[in-house]
């Protein structure tokens, strides 16, 4: 199996020798049948060397939270190197300014998702970049916006309704846009809006009716695909009053 090749680093003399030891720890995980399979999910392969996430999760653990190995680690641009990040780095340390640098790097949905979800959203910068990133033109850029909201609408998660639809609004706006991953994170957050409470579930219908009626067939599949599960039984049984 062709190695990824690693790039050199700014970060600070010591994470160094921490980088090269999480490589090779990444590299001992690793395996071509995952590398292979990695193709099926539209995961670039070029810099990846094909370790399994509950792997990732594991050496992240051992690691331990180090926001300048993080910033090392990104650097490199292996592909498990960057899912590395999300549990090495400290949410209440991370910049805006690195959240930005990180986010015009995103070319993958896998490294996008896992850093909105598992380190993004828990930073105190979260709904400034979710507000920032949806604007966005690039792919990658506007689906981690839609994601950061689908992960704040988590029912545990503090927030007022009045914030959430604004957000459907913005859902409304770029339910057009027929790329893929700006498709899917749309409804992504459109579901997970629908999700959090009763009143937030009528409202999420009722734009999930709305956007069946469009001429875009992205704005269609949206809809459908969300009404389908915001009105399904087990949903409406387990809503917040």
């Amino acid at each position: 199996m062709k190695k990824a090749r690693v790039r050199a680093t700014k970060s600070r003399a010591e994470p160094k020798a921490d980088v090269t030891a999480a490589l090779a720890a990444l590299e001992r995980a690793s395996s071509k049948k995952v590398r292979e399979g990695m193709v099926r999910f539209g995961i670039p392969t070029t810099n990846a060397l094909g370790v399994a996430m509950k792997d990732i999760q594991a050496i992240g653990k051992k690691l331990g939270r180090d926001h300048d190995l993080a910033a090392a680690l990104w650097e490199t641009g292996v592909y498990e190197a960057r899912l590395l990040v999300a549990y090495v780095a400290d949410p209440a340390r991370v910049t805006v300014a690195e959240m930005e640098k990180w986010c015009r790097d995103f070319d993958n949905w896998g490294v996008t998702d896992t850093l909105c979800f598992a380190l993004f959203v828990d930073s105190p910068h979260a709904w400034g970049r979710a507000r920032a990133w949806v604007k966005r033109k690039a792919e990658f850029e506007k689906r981690a916006g839609y994601v950061m909201i689908a992960c704040l609408a988590r029912p545990k998660r503090l927030g007022e309704d009045a914030v959430f639809l604004d957000c459907l609004g913005w859902i409304e706006r770029d339910s057009t846009d027929e790329r893929n991953f700006v498709k899917k994170g749309v409804n992504w957050a459109l579901r997970a809006i629908g999700r959090r409470n009763k009143a937030l579930n009528t409202a999420s219908v009722a734009l999930s009716r709305r956007l069946i009626e469009s001429q875009s067939p992205a704005a269609r599949w949206i809809g459908r695909d969300a009404l389908r599960e915001l009105t399904s039984a087990a949903v409406r049984k387990g809503l917040p009053a």
